[in-house]
């Protein structure tokens, strides 16, 4: 059986913020954009979170929430560095490591570079040098698989660490909430809980088949879960499944003298990604995010593989001009997607496996 851990850093923004600003700490922070235009909130400090502010919120609510927030703008190269820090710590421990996010990884220590037995001192030993190199707090957990790895580090947050032995499993799953299962989003947790599915022990009871009358064929895969079955692997490398830029704008427009401009820009940092990563694409997407918050996507799907700026900004704009002459929205926020992602000295499409 596997020993998993699965380390998720604390309010990592936020945190580094603090450590490196001592007036910080302690004070409601929020990593973002400015709440006086139309940025949104990266990250958010748990101070800042018992009032209610949250990533991905628009900055001018988190500070209606929260008049005393403090916002930083975001420094990425210097979370960049102290994720390789943390990295770093991951791979003292074990070679076994699928990154998530800069600040998110799971460990397979069934084996590892301590010779220690207990995947537990394992996740202590993560925590306390990461607090060590980098003057952070992590959370852990610990678990057979990786989905209960995962929702353990997240059951005793900040700097907790969760323990879940193999015959404590279904007891420890049985009174989360439905939407805490991996696949479970607003709308099936909305059409679970209608059905009157509240707590994963109450997916537990119900069929593979009944299941999958509420939610198609992802019903077994749900049932599976609610009874801490999940065999998927530590994978250590992932192709991208794509590359894609966005950008959210100041003001709403529709003007295509602005969006046109933008969808360029993108072309170009797409383009930079491909190249890097020595690959080409096949479909092109152009996503839209409307005033109103509905956001829609076009794609076009190209009979060879394509990796030039021109070509992608060609088909980016088409895909606008098609988008704005037939709705009258003004747009809030527009991004263009390279995907279908090809090797191109061998023309072959990459194959993945992703939860």
């Amino acid at each position: 059986m596997r020993r998993i851990v699965h380390v998720d850093m604390d309010a990592f923004y936020a945190s580094v913020e603090q450590r490196d600003a001592p007036s910080l700490r302690g004070r409601p922070v929020a990593v973002g954009g400015s709440p006086d235009g139309r940025g949104v909130v990266a990250a958010a400090s748990y101070e800042a979170r018992a009032f209610g502010v949250r990533s991905a919120m628009p900055c001018a609510r988190a500070r209606r929430l929260c008049p005393d927030l403090v916002f930083v703008r975001p420094d990425f190269e210097k979370y960049s560095a102290v994720s390789r820090q943390i990295h770093g710590v991951f791979r003292e421990v074990t070679d076994l490591v699928e990154p998530l996010a800069l600040d998110e990884a799971f460990l397979d220590v069934s084996v590892n570079k301590r010779g220690e037995p207990l995947a537990g001192r394992v996740a202590q030993y993560v925590k306390a040098r990461i607090r060590e190199v980098t003057g952070l707090a992590a959370s852990a957990g610990v678990g057979p698989n990786k989905l209960v790895a995962k929702l353990a580090s997240a059951h005793d947050k900040p700097d907790g660490l969760c323990i879940v032995p193999p015959d404590r499993v279904l007891a420890f799953l049985a009174p989360l909430p439905v939407d805490r299962m991996w696949g479970v989003g607003p709308v099936t947790a909305a059409r679970l809980e209608a059905a009157g599915l509240n707590t994963v022990a109450d997916l537990r009871a119900q069929t593979p088949a009944a299941l999958s009358l509420l939610v198609g064929r992802w019903g077994e895969t749900l049932w599976r879960q609610a009874h801490g079955d999940d065999d998927r692997p530590v994978v250590t490398y992932r192709e991208p499944r794509s590359r894609g830029a966005e950008t959210t704008l100041e003001r709403d427009t529709r003007a295509l003298e602005i969006l046109g401009p933008l969808i360029v820009e993108q072309a170009s940092e797409v383009a930079d990604a491909l190249t890097r990563n020595a690959r080409r694409a096949r479909t092109i997407t152009l996503k839209i995010r409307f005033s109103d918050f509905v956001t829609r996507t076009r794609a076009r799907s190209l009979s060879e593989p394509v990796g030039e700026a021109a070509v992608l900004a060609s088909v980016g704009e088409a895909l606008l001009r098609e988008v704005l002459d037939s709705d009258p929205r003004d747009v809030r926020l527009i991004g263009l997607q390279a995907s279908q992602l090809v090797d191109p000295s061998t023309d072959r499409q990459l194959a993945f496996d992703f939860p």
